[in-house]
């Protein structure tokens, strides 16, 4: 897919939620994270349910949640695998979200697919800046929100939560601020946003880590 075609798929998603009267911030984050995992997948040759984390169904029940019906070409039948990692941040967003509504099942797993990838998390949802994410955490997901109230990198906490339901302990340090890698889990989470970067038609840049939950 090409940049422009990337930019065009968020415009006419958000345009279409617009004309049947959706939430325009919970609008703008769904279409940010399928145009990017629309980009990706056709660059990468990849169902496109392997970058958003939904499958068919799903695409067709964000698509009357938000757009109207307004469908996209390639969220086809596909079967998803969904990993432990993936599935444990799955219910770990969903038990925790605000109103247990469809959207939010929907946003949850979009969450945890994007969270394997490989940059910041604000930045693989296709978002503009970390504040955005804050948004999305604080309204669909307060408790988490509120569970973060250091800060911490939505990563290395979903990390630590996953840990922490599973009975492993994350790191030795006894509080944070006496860890070595204090920086890794709170530092600054600046950087680029890739759907801005896809759109200037640049090479995609390394990431900050590899794979998985960094």
């Amino acid at each position: 897919m090409t940049a422009m075609r990337a930019g065009l798929l968020y415009d006419a998603l958000t345009d279409a939620a617009a004309a049947v009267g959706s939430d325009p911030f919970d609008a703008h984050v769904a279409a940010a994270v399928l145009a990017l995992a629309a980009g990706e997948a056709e660059r990468e040759g990849v169902d496109l349910a392997e970058r958003s984390g939904l499958d068919g169904a799903d695409h067709a029940a964000l698509a009357r949640c938000l757009f109207g019906g307004f469908g996209l070409a390639g969220a086809g039948g596909a079967v998803l695998a969904v990993g432990v990692q993936e599935q444990t941040l799955r219910d770990i967003l969903w038990m925790n979200s605000s109103g247990a509504t469809r959207f939010e099942a929907l946003l949850a797993r979009m969450i945890a697919r994007r969270a394997m990838r490989p940059h910041h998390l604000w930045q693989d949802l296709g978002l503009g800046n970390r504040a955005e994410l804050s948004e999305v955490m604080r309204r669909h997901f307060p408790r988490l929100a509120r569970r973060n109230e250091q800060d911490m990198k939505w990563k290395k906490f979903f990390y630590r939560m996953m840990c922490s339901d599973e009975g492993f302990t994350l790191c030795a340090a006894p509080v944070c601020s006496e860890c070595d890698d204090f920086d890794q889990c709170f530092g600054s989470e600046d950087g680029e946003a890739l759907l801005a970067r896809m759109a200037h038609a640049r090479p995609a840049f390394a990431p900050v880590a590899q794979g998985g939950m960094a």
